[in-house]
């Protein structure tokens, strides 16, 4: 038998960045808030003494088990779908935090121009210039509407940084000073100046001093230790929700933070939502929770499967091409990049910080000419050093035996004379990419998995191939006496680690007709049910999407702040 509980004004599904967010901003508001995770809590003090590659970096101790939940995959509709049994491509985040707990720090805006691809890409080429088969679409917001939430999550978060050369303008400057520049960072920097380039330091949220943000939380500057990526930061000086939004919630005693809760469905009548169904791991006891609104904040995956199996919105028809709610799934585009060996120069390859590097944007969006390119948008080149740990790292040259001898010598030789740039590409949607249902497999409690149908097109190949030769000419000019770079770009492997940004499923949009949210998070279908996160994205940048998860995330808070006092539509 179900149990019912006394409703609430709001319902939060998934505690990451987006729900820590809401969380925070509601009961600043008064609103009272449950916050259900199917995960467990986490503390600051879970992190003292893990600086364990093994557990967290190869076990992935802080990342959901897949033998409960997944997802299927296949390249195209012809292919049957099967499960993702073990992690390869991305890590889907567990527990209090999600993968704002495990997340390097890499902070950027989006440009202008994405916010507008479709308007801009068609006033500077023509409708040619994009392909019949991608479905890129306008978001329904300006960068000069959603500037102000970067502004408030970047003070949040305390983000160390200096302004974009090529960036949409900034209100602030950032709170905290750019990162400290290493021996590698300060050689990117005059390389790719001396290549008429327009290199800054990357916006990081691992603090480059203390600081103490707009709530009062105050942190303490990052150590260099070089675990940021899958693990947690036992200093805190890595932002995260468990050490910043989290705590305000908490305090304003508003707050209902319950773990070990599967939600499994969005309960809603006669056209709105009345709350949510879940199950008690530890207990196995199902229960309701009803609520005046309902916000999915969880990961990209889980925010579409709980649309779809609580009959929420249109599915969409990649026949007709009609339907929102899984339409544009992107990923991220990253396989365009070199890497150079030095043979008289050393480097301290081990130390380092998530966000730890040099970027250029001079290939970013539409900062270039894309009248003779293949392709449309691009990507960012960065010399990034986030720390080599020795079961992960092993660079040698693509020749090399991988085994034996000279596999050894190798390995010994260039483990601190290699420097990689890395290229960041955009993931542009496509008609053919989608999540839907999968009709065979199930979760542990018998509901249908997230089937994903993705696989890299000519425009992705294209970008590849442009950036890593971008990325071999700045190589070049650092001195490296031999590179190996990326040739061709292969079909899509979801058993080969590339990022964790999967976005899309839910986007936003000012049509409902293409669209499932507005530029509030809200649902078109649904006005009492917000869906906030990069499941939003009409597509993927040619960054790292924290940055506007959070900048949407107080966006939506605002607007769910509104429609708990006059109701209705919000745009």
């Amino acid at each position: 038998m179900v149990k019912k509980l006394p409703k609430t004004d709001v319902v939060i599904v998934g505690v990451g960045w987006g729900g820590g967010i809401i969380a925070s901003e509601l009961t600043k508001q008064g609103l009272n808030v449950v916050g259900l995770e199917k995960g467990q809590e986490r503390e600051t003090e879970d992190y003292y003494m893990a600086h364990d590659e093994l557990r967290y970096a190869i076990r992935y101790e802080l990342m959901s088990d897949l033998s409960k939940e997944t997802l299927t995959f296949r390249g195209n509709e012809k292919m049957r779908a099967l499960p993702m049994r073990q992690y390869g491509s991305f890590l889907l985040g567990d527990g209090v935090g999600g993968a704002g707990v495990h997340w390097n720090g890499q902070t950027f805006r989006f440009l202008p121009y994405d916010f507008e691809i479709r308007t801009r890409t068609i006033e500077r080429y023509g409708k040619d210039k994009i392909p019949a088969d991608m479905t890129i679409q306008d978001w329904g917001i300006t960068y000069d509407e959603i500037e102000p939430y970067y502004d408030k999550f970047e003070k949040m978060a305390g983000i160390s940084g200096e302004e974009n050369p090529l960036g949409g303008k900034r209100s602030n400057k950032y709170p905290t000073k750019p990162m400290l520049h290493s021996p590698q960072m300060k050689m990117f920097k005059q390389a790719t100046e001396s290549l008429n380039y327009h290199p800054y330091t990357i916006p990081s949220a691992n603090l480059s001093e203390n600081y103490t943000n707009p709530d009062g939380i105050s942190r303490a500057a990052c150590q260099y230790c070089a675990f940021c990526e899958r693990f947690g930061c036992e200093y805190g000086a890595k932002a995260d929700p468990v050490v910043t939004v989290i705590p305000i919630a908490k305090n304003t005693g508003k707050f209902d933070l319950r773990t070990h809760s599967w939600v499994r469905r969005v309960l809603h009548k006669d056209g709105k939502a009345t709350g949510v169904l879940y199950t008690d791991v530890t207990t196995g006891e199902e229960i309701e929770q009803p609520a005046d609104m309902v916000v999915l904040t969880s990961y990209v995956f889980n925010n579409v499967k709980l649309l779809l199996n609580s009959e929420i919105g249109r599915p969409y028809n990649p026949s007709t091409g009609r339907g929102v709610i899984g339409k544009n799934y992107a990923y991220q585009i990253i396989k365009g990049s070199a890497t150079g060996f030095f043979e008289d120069k050393k480097f301290n390859n081990f130390a380092g910080a998530g966000s730890l590097g040099m970027v250029i944007d001079d290939f970013n969006g539409d900062n270039f000419d894309h009248s003779d390119v293949n392709f449309l948008h691009g990507g960012y080149l960065s010399l990034t050093q986030t720390g080599k740990r020795p079961i992960q790292s092993n660079p040698i040259p693509a020749d090399s035996p991988t085994w034996g001898k000279e596999f050894k010598q190798n390995s010994m030789k260039y483990i601190n004379k290699t420097l990689s740039i890395g290229a960041m590409g955009a993931s542009l949607p496509f008609k053919q990419h989608y999540l839907d249902l999968d009709p065979m497999y199930k979760d542990a409690f018998g509901d249908p998995l997230i089937r994903m149908t993705y696989d890299f097109k000519d425009q992705d190949r294209e970008l590849a191939k442009f950036t890593a030769t971008k990325a071999k000419e700045i190589l070049k000019e650092m001195g490296a006496d031999r590179i190996d770079a990326m040739e061709e770009l292969g079909p899509y492997e979801i058993n080969t680690y590339q990022t964790t940004h999967n976005t899309g499923g839910v986007i936003m949009g000012g049509d409902p007709e293409t669209s499932a949210v507005n530029n509030y998070s809200q649902m078109w279908d649904m006005d009492n049910l917000f869906v906030v996160g990069a499941s939003s994205f009409p597509h993927n940048s040619g960054y790292n999407p924290t940055d506007t998860v959070g900048a949407l995330a107080y966006r939506a808070a605002e607007g769910i702040v509104k429609y708990s006092k006059n109701g209705g539509q919000l745009a």
